[in-house]
């Protein structure tokens, strides 16, 4: 007898039709209650803790693991497609047209005729583009910060509109520039804390968060990435303290803050 072949391993776009086609069909009638009922708004708090999953498996460099949290991460945009297509708005197809277009019109120095040969050349072509877009579609000039949304975590919101304010010269000029701003900061919020109100205090400590953001872009630093790697260690170093302190027969709640100090140091260690 003729042995069978074996069946053609699926494409990433036969693969992509078919999580488009299950997410129809968990939203078609008969299908699972749950998804059926989302709704824009309900399905946004989803979205964002898939993208810190995604994160945090980057962190972790648990790459396996970012695999399966990068499927959550997609069946988002197919899980809003669908919705919109229900209610006639636009159709998976035509995100992924919009994407690939942008795509091509954005790098014409790798789709067309003009040349780039550094990052700074890139952004250049890219500002171009976008304004020549708004242009075309016949949008009035809007603020240089207005497409960060305020939505944003407000780490990522500020990285964000002082990297496009640094775009037309509105920065310092060194690190040590952003240090003495930074001096001067602590010493407003000092000052706050001994004769302020509980509002200028917070106005102050906002202040000088800022301001550390924009340290963080003058040393080419990921202020969300470094905060996140920080709070890794600080789990990683008071596990190690709670640890310890069961091995005792005790908890944190239960012992010194000396005890606790000189776990941390071992910690560190």
């Amino acid at each position: 007898m003729p042995r069978r072949g074996r069946s053609r391993p699926l494409s990433a776009a036969e693969k992509f039709d078919r999580l488009i086609a299950l997410m129809a069909r968990l939203r078609a009638p008969g299908g699972c209650p749950w998804d059926r009922e989302q709704t824009f708004d309900s399905i946004k708090p989803h979205t964002l803790e898939e993208t810190y999953e995604v994160l945090d498996a980057i962190d972790r460099r648990a790459w396996p693991e970012l695999a399966e949290e990068l499927g959550d991460y997609m069946l988002q945009a197919v899980f809003y497609a669908q919705m919109a297509a229900e209610r006639n708005l636009f159709t998976i197809e035509d995100a992924l047209d919009a994407i690939n277009e942008k795509l091509l019109r954005r790098h014409p120095h790798v789709f067309g005729d003009q040349s780039a040969t550094t990052s700074g050349d890139v952004k250049r072509i890219w500002s171009e583009v976008k304004a020549a877009e708004k242009a075309a579609q016949g949008r009035e000039l809007e603020s240089l910060l207005a497409p960060v949304p305020r939505a944003l975590p407000a780490l990522v919101e500020a990285q964000q509109i002082t990297a496009r304010a640094a775009q037309v010269g509105f920065d310092w000029e060194s690190p040590e520039q952003v240090l003495d701003k930074l001096r001067e900061e602590l010493a407003e919020f000092s000052e706050a804390r001994r004769n302020g109100s509980h509002a200028e205090i917070e106005g102050e400590l906002g202040d000088l968060l800022f301001v550390l953001v924009n340290l963080a872009r003058f040393v080419k630093v990921d202020p969300e990435q470094a905060l996140r790697a920080t709070n890794a260690k600080f789990r990683h170093r008071f596990g190690y303290i709670e640890r310890k302190l069961a091995e005792r027969g005790t908890t944190p709640a239960n012992a010194t803050i000396d005890e606790m100090e000189a776990l941390w140091q071992e910690a560190k260690r």
